[in-house]
């Protein structure tokens, strides 16, 4: 079992930044394929990006250029940096992780204001 435990939402203008963790329970964090989702009001909830255990990532077209995924393994940790946060950035944005079995977070919530 692995627990997921999101942080680092919050309000910011457009233009600002923010960075989220995840942190994980266990120490085999390092076989899991890691990703954050996001998820507005009234829509699905959609792939934002992914950070493979051998480290290939994918970034989603909308974030391309602005967000960073990352991860330290020795902290147990998935990071996402997010540059240049647009309104349409809003949503609450979900852990997952990925190893025989899918792990969900709680989600933390990113407020972008025009």
């Amino acid at each position: 079992q692995v627990q997921l435990v999101e942080s680092g939402g919050d309000l910011v203008q457009a233009g600002g930044s923010l960075r989220l963790s995840c942190a994980a329970s266990g120490s085999a964090f390092a076989i899991y394929d890691m990703a954050w989702y996001r998820q507005a009001p009234g829509k699905q909830r959609e792939l934002v990006a992914t950070i493979t255990r051998g480290t290939v990532i994918y970034y989603a077209d909308s974030v391309k250029g602005r967000f960073t995924i990352s991860r330290d393994n020795a902290k147990n940790t998935v990071y996402l940096q997010m540059n240049s946060l647009r309104p349409e950035d809003t949503a609450v944005y979900y852990c997952n992780a990925q190893f025989l079995q899918v792990y969900w977070g709680q989600g933390t919530q990113v407020t972008v204001s025009s």
